[in-house]
């Protein structure tokens, strides 16, 4: 048999291999892409189709174009929730992520092990708590004679107490401290693992040339978690932006709408008013708005150094 041929049957062969691998690699892909496909991928499609209907989840349904969307950026009600979520961002992201730095890096430099493996458990306890639970429990813990009034009371504080989830003036930010609450251990425990895969030598170097803590703060821990702050601002913008249980647990939105957020709006849209094709506008343009801030986010910090 001559060379020529040799090597087209081993590229056959070659090829045989490759398509058998590939065969494989779909079988076992398959049950989780059907399960995406059904679960997922599909509903997705049905919410963008419905969005552009009148529809009340029952009867005929009227094709309305982009009236559900010009809706959704018209009614003050509706674009209010959306902006809400977005004030949420402070709560739920940066305060958290800023403090759990701080808190991660001091950690660091803490001597016993000891003291270090209870700090991260009891911080990212609040995480293992469904955020359903942490809402109902921090509502109780807020009320006008919960926990946090009776403190106030117990120090001289007593003007400070306030009935913090139902006056609309402070019912948002009652609702962004549970968020912050709910996403620090997590930020926490995230940077201080990313933090220990630096090297060492790092540190002592700059110790030596006699930069301080907050210089190796900016210069050499900060660059070297990028990667973590990621994957901090991606998961907790995210949850911001979609909250749903905390704000339903412990104001349905209120008082008033003060604390509306897209999420319970669609709830109510969907459920209560059967207003499905509005509904469904909103639920859209929140998976939007999620893609256009988070995209960005991470092609800011994860990207390559050019």
């Amino acid at each position: 048999m001559s060379a020529k041929k040799l090597k087209q049957k081993g590229a056959a062969t070659v090829n045989r291999k490759r398509m058998s691998l590939a065969v494989i690699s779909l079988l076992f892909l398959a049950p989780a892409l059907a399960f995406y496909i059904v679960f997922e991928f599909w509903p997705i499609i049905q919410t963008i189709w419905y969005s552009f209907y009148k529809w009340n989840g029952i009867d005929a349904s009227t094709f309305v174009g982009f009236k559900n969307y010009a809706t959704v950026f018209s009614d003050q009600e509706l674009y209010g929730s959306i902006l809400h979520s977005f004030y949420l961002i402070i709560f739920f992201s940066i305060v958290p992520i800023v403090l759990g730095l701080i808190i991660a890096v001091l950690i660091k430099d803490m001597r016993s092990k000891v003291g270090r493996s209870l700090s991260q458990v009891c911080l990212f306890l609040p995480r293992v708590i469904p955020a359903a639970a942490a809402g109902v429990a921090w509502t109780w813990m807020l009320a006008d004679k919960g926990t946090v009034n009776q403190l106030f009371r117990a120090v001289g504080l007593g003007d400070a107490a306030h009935v913090w989830l139902g006056d609309q003036s402070t019912a948002l930010n009652a609702v962004g401290v549970i968020g912050f609450w709910l996403q620090l251990g997590f930020c926490v425990v995230l940077l201080l693992s990313g933090i220990g895969s630096i090297d060492q030598s790092l540190y002592e170097a700059a110790s030596i040339d006699g930069a301080g803590w907050w210089r190796q703060l900016f210069y050499i821990t900060l660059p070297g978690l990028r990667g973590q702050i990621g994957v901090c601002l991606t998961m907790t913008i995210i949850s911001a932006l979609a909250s749903f249980d905390v704000v339903y647990m412990s104001t349905q939105g209120g008082p008033g709408t003060s604390t509306m957020v897209p999420g319970v709006q669609v709830y109510r849209l969907a459920f209560t008013q059967q207003s499905v094709g509005l509904a469904s506008a909103l639920a859209v343009t929140l998976m939007v708005l999620v893609l256009l801030v988070v995209g960005p986010v991470q092609r800011l910090v994860n990207g390559k150094d050019r």
